[in-house]
This record gives C-alpha cells, sequence and structure tokens, in this order.
C-alpha cells in the first residue's frame, strides 16, 4: 500500500471520530501520537526510549475502556516530561514518596525519548471520549502495510495527512496552510543550497523547510555527496524556524522528526516579539506570514518602519528585509494591502526597494488557499549590499487574472505555474527573464522611475480579472463561504490600514 492509499485510508476514519466531537485539526493531532508510536515499533525503537507496559503492543492488546485508560496514561507520562527537565536537561523525578518505584521507573525510561520528541508530546492529551473509537484507529493504524513503505514514506504519509486537513479546513490552528504545489515551485525557483541557513520565520507545520530539504537532498545525494562536517550542519543548523500557535508547533516538529531534521532552531514564539531576534541572518527565506489585525505593534525594537502598525503582514515583511544577508533572497507570501497599503506601508515598500531587489512579483489567484475574496502575492527579492538603490525594475507575472475557479472542485497543481516559471527564469535572484509580453500577455516589467511615477504603489494588474464573474461560478458551499468570509477579512484589512493611517496623521499633527 502507497502513502496515498494509507493517507486516503486514514482520512476516512476522521469521520468516525467526528461523531465523538473531534475536529480535522485535533484528529491530525491524534494521528500524529497514534502514528509515532507505531512508527517506533517499526524501527526497533521502544526498547530503552519508550516506557515498559506503554509500547504499541500494549496499546493494542488492551481492550475497552482499559485501552483508552492506557492511551491517556501514555501521553501524560510521555507529556509530563518536558515539564520535569531542568535546566541541565537532567530528568526532575517525582519524590519517592508521592510516586511508586514503577512511575519513577517509567519517567527514566521516558527521560532516554530524543528532545524533539519530548517536545512533541509537551503537555499532551487525548480528544477521544469513546473507547471504541480509539480501538477503530489503533486496528486501523495496526493492519495497514506498514513494511512496504520506505523509512523516508513516512514523512510523505504524514505530508499528506497535513495537506488533507488544510484542503478540508481552508485553515487550522488559527492560520492558513500554504497549498504544497505552490510551495514546490518557490523551493525549485529559489534553489535552496547545501551550507545556506534558511528561514521561515512563520513555519506553520513545515511545509518549506521540509520542501528545502527535499530538495537539496536530491541533489547531493540524500547529503552524502558532503563532508561529514556539512553533513552535520544540514541536519542540526541549517534550519531555522518559528511558530507561535502550540498545537502547529507539534505538528511542525512530527513532520520535521519523520524527515530526520533536528528542531535545535526551532522553537514556539512570537517572531514579531525580542524573541525573533533569535532566528538570526538568513541567506534563504521562504515563508507565508499570518495576515490581518495582530492585537498590537510589534515589540521589537529593530522594527523601526513598522513600529506602529497592529497587523502582522507589514511587520514581518520588514523582519525577513532586516534578517536576510547581504546576497540573500526571499520569497514571501503577501496580501494586496502590502503593495498599495499608504503610510508605513508606503514606507517599508521604498525601504525594500532601497535595500533589496524586489525583482519579481506573482500576483496569485484567489482561492487556492485563502478564502476567495482574500488576495495575494508573493513577493521574490534579494538583500544589496547597500541599503539604497537595489531595486531597477520589478516584472509582475499576473496569475489572478482569467484563471480557473480554484477551490475543491478545481484544485491548485504545480502545472499551474508552469508559464511563470518559464517567464522567470533560471536564476534565484531574478537576473535572466523571459521577454516583457505586453498589454496582452502576463509577465511585463516595470522601471523603478514608473513604480516612483505611481507613488510607489506596486498593486499593478492590466488583465480584466473578471473576478465577479468567477465567483458566481462557485458551487461548492465551503467555496462560497470562503468566498464571503474572504470579503469580509479584506474589509477588516482595509479598515486596520485606514486606522493605521489616521493614527500616523494624529502622531504627526501632535509632534
Amino acid at each position: 500500500m502507497n502513502a496515498n492509499s494509507i493517507v486516503q485510508k486514514l482520512w476516512r476514519l476522521c469521520t468516525v471520530l467526528r461523531k465523538d466531537g473531534i475536529t480535522y485539526q485535533q484528529y491530525v493531532t491524534e494521528l500524529t501520537y497514534l502514528l509515532f508510536l507505531k512508527m517506533m515499533v517499526e524501527r526497533n525503537r521502544e526498547t530503552g526510549s519508550l516506557p515498559t507496559g506503554m509500547r504499541w503492543a500494549d496499546l493494542v492488546h488492551a481492550n475497552g475502556l482499559a485501552k483508552l485508560e492506557l492511551y491517556r496514561k501514555t501521553l501524560v507520562t510521555l507529556g509530563a516530561v518536558s515539564t520535569r527537565l531542568g535546566k541541565d536537561d537532567a530528568l526532575v523525578l517525582p519524590p519517592a514518596d508521592t510516586a511508586s518505584p514503577e512511575e519513577r521507573k517509567q519517567y527514566a525510561d521516558a527521560r532516554l525519548l530524543p528532545k524533539m520528541v519530548q517536545e512533541i508530546f509537551d503537555n499532551a492529551s487525548t480528544f477521544i471520549r469513546e473507547p471504541q473509537n480509539l480501538t477503530t484507529l489503533v486496528t486501523a493504524i495496526d493492519e495497514l502495510d506498514w513494511f512496504s513503505e520506505e523509512r523516508d514514506q513516512f514523512g510523505d504519509l504524514y505530508e499528506g495527512l497535513l495537506q488533507k486537513n488544510a484542503e478540508e479546513t481552508k485553515r487550522g490552528a488559527g492560520q492558513y496552510f500554504t497549498p504544497r504545489p505552490l510551495i514546490s515551485v518557490l523551493v525549485r525557483l529559489m534553489q535552496p543550497k547545501a551550507g545556506e541557513v534558511i528561514q521561515d520565520p512563520a513555519a506553520g507545520t513545515g511545509g518549506f523547510l521540509i520542501a528545502a530539504d527535499r530538495y537539496m537532498r536530491a541533489r547531493t545525494d540524500e547529503y552524502f555527496a558532503l563532508s561529514p562536517k556539512q553533513q552535520e550542519f544540514q541536519k542540526h543548523g541549517a534550519f531555522r524556524g518559528m511558530e507561535n500557535v502550540p498545537g502547529t508547533l507539534r505538528l511542525l516538529l512530527m513532520n520535521l522528526y519523520l524527515h530526520d531534521l533536528d528542531s535545535d532552531h526551532v522553537d514556539l514564539g512570537d517572531t514579531l516579539s525580542d524573541k525573533g531576534t533569535a532566528l538570526g541572518r538568513a541567506n534563504l527565506i521562504l515563508t507565508n506570514p499570518p495576515f490581518g489585525p495582530a492585537g498590537g505593534a510589534p515589540t521589537r525594537s529593530d522594527l523601526s518602519v513598522t513600529a506602529t502598525v497592529s497587523s502582522y503582514q507589514l511587520p514581518f515583511v520588514e523582519h525577513c528585509v532586516r534578517a536576510l544577508e547581504p546576497g540573500g533572497r526571499a520569497a514571501i507570501v503577501v496580501p494586496d494591502n502590502v503593495l498599495f497599503e499608504d503610510g508605513r506601508g508606503k514606507a517599508l515598500r521604498q525601504m525594500m526597494m532601497d535595500w533589496c531587489d524586489l525583482h519579481t512579483i506573482l500576483r496569485l489567484p484567489t482561492g487556492i488557499f485563502y478564502a476567495q475574496g482574500v488576495k495575494t502575492n508573493v513577493l521574490f527579492l534579494t538583500r544589496g549590499k547597500t541599503e539604497s538603490g537595489n531595486t531597477k525594475a520589478v516584472w509582475i507575472y499576473d496569475q489572478r487574472a482569467q484563471m480557473p475557479k480554484f477551490g475543491k472542485t478545481t484544485p491548485l497543481t504545480e502545472e499551474h505555474f508552469e508559464g511563470f516559471e518559464k517567464a522567470f527564469g533560471s536564476s534565484p535572484y531574478g537576473t535572466e527573464r523571459g521577454p516583457d509580453q505586453g498589454e496582452n500577455g502576463r509577465w511585463r516589467k516595470f522601471a523603478r522611475e514608473e513604480i516612483a511615477a505611481r507613488d510607489d504603489n506596486l498593486d499593478i494588474s492590466w488583465l480584466r480579472e473578471a473576478e465577479e464573474e468567477a465567483e458566481e461560478g462557485l458551487t461548492e458551499p465551503d467555496d462560497i463561504a470562503a468566498a464571503i468570509l474572504g470579503h469580509l477579512q479584506v474589509a477588516t484589512l482595509e479598515i486596520e490600514a485606514l486606522m493605521a493611517e489616521l493614527g500616523d496623521d494624529v502622531t504627526g499633527a501632535a509632534e
């Protein structure tokens, strides 16, 4: 049974658990725990790693309520490890007068788990209430023909489950998930290289980091073409990430673990706080930051251009510009208002075009992962060696106008980007371009002087979008609801931008 078949079979079980009040996101989290326990026995790693009496066979052979109670106890035991670790990473065992010898032995055994696994099970608990539902899940996982799978396909399986979750919910854990076809295209264009520091300041479930690792492995014989020191860097030092939602971080850590990547530089935290400075500088940034109100301005002192902005998108772009090493490159997904917003938005665009060569903008279709009404783009830029005059011209590819009605009935695929990839060229720095296609084509060049004449507004379109006609053609209730939600989110972004602009005016008047 291949990975796709396993994904389909496991995902069908989600309908069973929904009767237990379990959401898609909770279901994937539940599978994270169970798949890990099953994987440990498949890879002969249980002995010396998992507490005795809390292994896969114990769970399989328990019946009814006893199975559910054992499962809960296993999660509590593994989840307690992180909270019992001291600063020196020594396990703080429960006092002898409050724990039995068996419990102390279980904690001691659990201490042998890798640090990443401890983080995966941190404060773990189950959402399952009915024993029969747990039995259904355990039986299905136990009966799968796992031994026909290559080791690295465990990661492919998990990626498939994460993608299913994104497709069903449009968003999870309060944030949107980037479609894997778009991730693959951006990684292919940016061409990550072994030895580079690659960062995602809004890591989500790790799609960009995993894809970058896969791209580099394919070009270095699974890193065996590298020296031992270089291999060590690829596993423990190449990838940096931060995620602000604990539930999503758990999925991210599991994804990294299954793809044999370390989490030394992946952490829980707010990139727009002082903690975000720990991400350091990067040679390549690939990211899809959160959009919308952030509940307050950034608390980082170095984000001076967007210091008063109370939304995510503008400060995240400033972070990316500042975090790039000279000569470093980035591909950043942003909403349309980053391209046209006045005040702080205009100041940010000017900084970005001065500090960086903003060589390409890709206008994405609506409905591919954000709701239909939310319009998004990808900014491709290279950090200059100076802080002035780096952008000479911006090439724009309009993949939004006259495109199919993307949704459940027409999913996005990598083939949809073939025209853009050809126009973008073979250089990740945007130095090899396809010819300008003129007003009737999708690919056009705009000199820096032309952009300045537009008051540095980068929201440039020339093809008829026919957006209203596209939305009239939607038939799936989920897609229609997403379109309505999208328009509400666009309105929220515009109101937030207006409030920020009024705030600037008031501050200027006071000065």
